[in-house]
């Protein structure tokens, strides 16, 4: 008599159970980054929107690490700021685009450079659209709304550092006798830094207010052109892992204010 064969049951068994320990581990792993502290928390959710970037100078992964030395030693010269702070940069140097309505580099009005520092923002007092009076530290229409709008970006972050230097190109005639090429560019600086204050930037933040006169020209341009006669803002931050944190951010209406120049 042949023996009777046992009914063939199939492998979906396998997949529910694959499907159940999946489950099993995606609980444990919520559970585990509910049980951190916030500053975990933001590392990983970094890591998930930029897993190829670091995200401190002391470690490679999401957490950081106290014992990195050697990590440190392979990845040569760091930057001065770290990931995170330069993410924070670059946001907000596309938000500051955006906002601007940016030209092109022939005719533009500010320019945005995101450096090893930090952020660089270069407004130009071009002839075609003054950002001062000529010769005075008097913003025209257009110069005060450029310098609003930057300080209602840049009154969000509150742990930024700001540096303002005026600058004047070589041929910058004086209407006074007394008013030198540094008086102006100093005085022109100075105001910038009012308005900034004026309009939301903590005086705190303001670490150093300096005229150059027509001492920095831009590179690869001569002392005598017109696009030498800058304010510059130079943006810097404290490392910090908590520089994206809500703390570290307020929230602020924007300004009911549109740019005066023609488009």
């Amino acid at each position: 008599m042949a023996k009777k064969k046992h009914a063939h049951h199939g492998g979906s068994w396998k997949v529910a159970y694959a499907d159940f320990v999946t489950a099993m581990m995606a609980l444990f792993l919520c559970l585990w980054l509910t049980s951190q502290d916030q500053k975990i928390k933001d590392a990983v959710e970094r890591a998930f929107r930029n897993p190829f970037s670091s995200v401190t100078k002391e470690s490679v992964g999401i957490i950081p690490n106290k014992d990195a030395a050697a990590t440190s030693k392979q990845a040569g010269k760091f930057q001065s700021v770290s990931a995170v702070e330069m993410e924070t940069m670059r946001r907000l140097s596309e938000d500051l685009e955006k906002l601007l309505k940016q030209q092109d580099e022939e005719q533009r009005n500010v320019k945005i450079d995101l450096t090893p520092d930090g952020l660089c923002i270069n407004i130009f007092d071009r002839s075609h659209k003054p950002v001062f009076n000529p010769d005075t530290d008097v913003f025209t229409d257009y110069g005060a709304w450029v310098f609003n709008t930057l300080a209602w970006e840049i009154a969000r972050f509150k742990t930024f550092r700001i540096e303002l230097q005026g600058h004047t190109e070589s041929n910058t005639q004086a209407s006074r006798e007394a008013h030198s090429k540094w008086e102006l560019s100093t005085e022109r600086a100075n105001a910038a830094r009012r308005k900034l204050v004026q309009n939301g930037v903590g005086s705190e933040q303001i670490c150093k207010v300096s005229g150059f006169a027509d001492t920095a020209p831009m590179p690869d341009y001569a002392p005598d052109a017109e696009i030498n006669r800058r304010v510059t803002v130079l943006l810097k931050m404290k490392e910090s892992l908590n520089s994206l944190s809500d703390s570290s951010v307020s929230t602020l209406s924007p300004p009911n204010i549109h740019d005066p120049s023609p488009n």
